[in-house]
């Protein structure tokens, strides 16, 4: 494996993964909610209560790199599969995080935070599950 120096941005990284302790921590605070991403677009969608306040940290999710590209050029994405395959992926790791009662923010974040021994549990499957992926697809399928 080779580290590309070049790229490699540490003080943004920690920068964001305080925002995200932040806005986590605030979150829990204010409403007594844990901000798990699912669990806040399932709850936006059933009308429980509290939707302004799941309304306006998903949009402040979508608005955050829009706000970012004032300052700074954002990264290049690029997927190397198709739509439809994409598709498929996102339906299944939303089917997981509703079937798993929460995804890895909720669980990882979260839960990590609050020693939840299911969320530590929750994000050691989620990990092992991705590196399992990974592998497979990359070594044994031929992937790149």
């Amino acid at each position: 494996m080779m580290i590309d120096w070049l790229q490699f941005s540490p003080w943004s990284a920690l920068a964001g993964g305080l925002l995200i302790g932040l806005s986590a921590g605030a979150f829990i605070v204010l409403n007594g909610r844990v901000a798990g991403i699912s669990g806040l677009i399932g709850g936006l969608l059933d009308g429980s209560e509290g939707r302004a306040e799941r309304g306006l940290f998903l949009l402040g999710l979508v608005l955050a790199p829009l706000l970012w590209r004032m300052f700074a050029v954002l990264p290049s994405v690029h997927f190397e599969v198709d739509w439809p395959m994409l598709t498929l992926a996102g339906l299944l790791v939303g089917f997981g995080a509703r079937y798993g009662s929460g995804c890895t923010s909720g669980h990882g974040v979260c839960g990590i935070a609050r020693l939840s021994l299911r969320s530590s549990v929750a994000t050691l499957v989620f990990m092992a599950a991705g590196f399992v992926t990974v592998y497979v697809v990359r070594h044994l399928l031929g992937g790149t």
